[in-house]
Parts: structure tokens; C-alpha cells; sequence
């Protein structure tokens, strides 16, 4: 027989899904024939849609090898730490992702991701045991494109990154703001209302008008914070405000205001990224996630009530600022 006491990262599943995530290699009828012959919860027979919870004792009468068969064994490599650390607290950490660095994992990256080194370091703090929590792992809410810097949030613990989706989903809820460059002189805030759909394949967007038919709502507040010239040019600096989070939203969506963010090959404007190039090296979008105000949280995240998180702004980021509009 092997005892699993439910942790708080545990608690508030049904039985089968919880067993399901714990032996994730057994199929759904040895899970629910396990309920029906092998498992007792604080004692008892139960039911596969009873609800388990902190502090609940889990009985499983099967042996130490039967039961390891049923799992995946999971063999971490170690991500060497690129982030620094904007805010942490025992429910949240605030990572600053740095250029060039992925989110989460895909195909062409598995283990060196922002995702993995944030878990590694719990790990190294006994924050966090992959081993007692089988089921959950620190995880990101929300995510920034591999070349996007600036702030990431993760819950350290089941409810408070179930809290952390749910201001990310609530308008309004928490406020996003993002840093950027753009090619044009921009005189007045906007307010820009659209519907975008996305090419899969090439992985872009389209932005629609409002009144379409197609696409998802997108909408993006945006107020110019500097202005200046570089060889005839005009430049903004722009703080922006996401309500809606689509894919690529700000890069599209300025761009197709007629402001397009320096560097970006995918929506901006070829002559004036090759100017951009020439003049400070810099070969991707500069986009910059800057702040973020926590205006209505909830549950073990209730404290963090009208704080504002700060990132520092990138190196390179500086430097062309600084190059364009002086040291203000």
C-alpha cells in the first residue's frame, strides 16, 4: 500500500482527475477500477466524483513498483537561470524574461525556458517538490513572445494561479502595460478598437475593422510619452495598455494605426527597420512588458490591492531611447 496526503496544491479535484494526473500513464478504466477496489479516502470507499481536499489521506493498495510503472518518471535537467526577479511573495513570483528567451517549451526548445528555470529555482529554495506535488507545478499565466522582455507572472501555488487567470480573463482587473518604440510622430492618445483573425501557417494576424463579422475583439490603448527626430525621422516612445491579449496585438495593431514598432519584421516597415539596424544593431521588435497594477485581486492574492510592478527597461532598449529623445 503507498499514502498520499493531499496538499493544498492537490485539493479541490475530483478523485478520478486527480488520480489520472498522479498515475498518468494508467488509462481511465484502471483508474476508475482502482476507485471501485483499491483506493479509501480518510479511511473509506469513495466515489469518483467526490471532491478531494487538503489534508485528505489517500490509501492506494498497490505496491511501490505497480504504482511507479503507472507513472511517467521524470528526469529534470537543470535550466540555467537567465531571469531576475521584479516581485515574489509565498503566493507569487514576477519574473523579468529577458531577450530572446522562450515562455514556456516548444519544439524547437524543451528544457531551457523561462517556465523551467523559475521551477528549478523553487526547487533550490524548498519552495516547491515535484515529488510531493505530482500533480501541479509552478506555472506562468499568460506568456510573452520569445523576443519580448519584461514581466511574467507565476503562481507558486494552485490558488494563486487559479486567482492569476482569473484577473487575467476579468477586464479590468489587473492592468497590463507595455513599452515600445514606433516609427511616426504621434501627437494624441488612441483608442483602437479592431477584430483580428490569425494565418496559422505564417503566424500573423490581420487586423479587421470592428464591425466584421470574422475575427476576435481586439482593443489597445496607447499614449505617446516622447517624441524626436534621428535623420529625418520622426520617433514615439509609447506606453500601451492591453484590455484584450491576442497574439501579436500590439505589433498589429499600431502598425496598422500607421505607427509600427522599430525592429519588427513581421508588421513593421522594412526601410525604417534597416535604418534601425544600421544605426544600434537591433534586428527584432522592441516591445517591452513594463508594469503591471493589481487593481481588484482576490483570495490568497487580496493584499496585493493597488500594487504596481516594475520592470527596468533592457539594455538595448535604453540605449536607443536614450539615442532618439535624449536622457528625460
Amino acid at each position: 500500500m503507498i499514502e498520499i496526503i493531499i496538499t493544498e496544491n492537490q485539493g479541490g479535484q475530483r478523485l478520478d482527475r486527480f488520480l489520472k494526473k498522479y498515475f498518468d500513464k494508467a488509462p481511465l478504466s484502471l483508474i476508475y477500477k482502482m476507485i471501485r477496489k483499491d483506493v479509501k479516502v480518510n479511511g473509506k470507499r469513495s466515489t469518483k466524483e467526490a471532491m478531494i481536499q487538503a489534508g485528505d489521506r489517500l490509501a492506494v493498495y498497490l505496491s511501490e513498483e505497480e504504482a511507479k510503472a503507472l507513472q511517467t518518471q521524470k528526469k529534470r535537467v537543470r535550466a540555467k537561470r537567465q531571469f531576475s526577479i521584479a516581485y515574489e511573495d509565498e503566493n507569487l513570483l514576477i519574473a523579468e524574461k529577458p531577450f530572446g528567451l522562450l515562455t514556456h517549451g516548444d519544439k524547437t526548445e524543451k528544457k531551457n525556458h523561462l517556465a523551467n528555470q523559475v521551477v528549478d529555482y523553487l526547487i533550490e529554495k524548498g519552495e516547491y517538490n515535484p515529488r510531493a506535488d505530482r500533480t501541479f507545478a509552478p506555472a506562468p499565466a499568460g506568456r510573452l513572445d520569445r523576443n519580448t522582455t519584461g514581466l511574467v507572472m507565476f503562481g507558486k501555488n494552485a490558488p494563486a494561479l487559479q486567482e492569476l487567470n482569473r484577473l487575467i480573463r476579468e477586464k479590468d482587473a489587473i492592468g497590463k502595460y507595455y513599452l515600445t518604440i514606433v516609427s511616426g510622430h504621434m501627437t494624441r492618445p488612441l483608442q483602437l478598437r479592431d477584430r483580428m483573425t490569425k494565418d496559422e501557417k505564417k503566424n500573423m494576424i490581420s487586423v479587421l475593422p470592428e464591425e466584421s463579422d470574422e475575427g476576435k475583439l481586439m482593443e489597445t490603448m496607447a499614449w505617446p510619452v516622447q517624441t524626436g527626430q534621428h535623420n529625418g525621422k520622426w520617433y514615439t516612445l509609447v506606453k500601451v495598455e492591453i484590455i484584450t491579449g491576442r497574439t501579436h496585438q500590439i505589433r498589429a495593431h499600431l502598425a496598422r494605426a500607421g505607427y509600427p514598432v522599430i525592429g519588427d519584421t513581421k508588421y513593421g516597415s522594412p526601410a525604417i527597420n534597416r535604418m534601425m539596424q544600421q544605426a544600434f544593431g537591433l534586428n527584432t521588435h522592441l516591445l517591452h512588458a513594463w508594469q503591471l497594477e493589481f487593481r481588484n485581486p482576490a483570495g490568497v492574492l487580496a493584499d496585493l490591492a493597488g500594487k504596481t510592478v516594475e520592470a527596468s527597461l533592457p539594455e538595448q532598449f535604453d540605449r536607443i531611447k536614450t539615442s532618439l529623445f535624449g536622457k528625460n
